[in-house]
């Protein structure tokens, strides 16, 4: 069987699943799920410095998962419409593999 997807398709997918084939950004998106959440509200375990969860938080923004809107001097997160449509369809059919 062969696959339907373009080769940007599967280029946009890997770039999907690479943004969240990290321990913490999966983390942060597993907060996130059905919710909004004020970044110093965000807790994780272990718990990272300041700067790493910006970062992380950047990848996932640049990847199009979250969005962040400011609020005086804090940053309320939650997940884009269809983030999590979109990483299920970066997912490989298993009946192809």
């Amino acid at each position: 069987m062969v696959d339907s997807r373009t080769t940007e398709q599967r280029v946009a997918a890997a770039g999907l699943l690479a943004a969240v084939a990290d321990p913490i950004r999966l983390q942060l998106l597993e907060q996130l799920a059905g919710q909004t959440l004020c970044v110093c509200d965000l807790q994780l375990e272990p718990p990272i410095p300041g700067n790493l969860l910006s970062y992380h938080l950047k990848v996932l923004r640049e990847a199009g998962l979250i969005e962040g809107v400011r609020r005086g001097r804090w940053i309320d997160y939650s997940l884009t419409g269809g983030a999590v449509e979109r990483l299920h369809a970066a997912l490989p059919d298993p009946a192809r593999i």
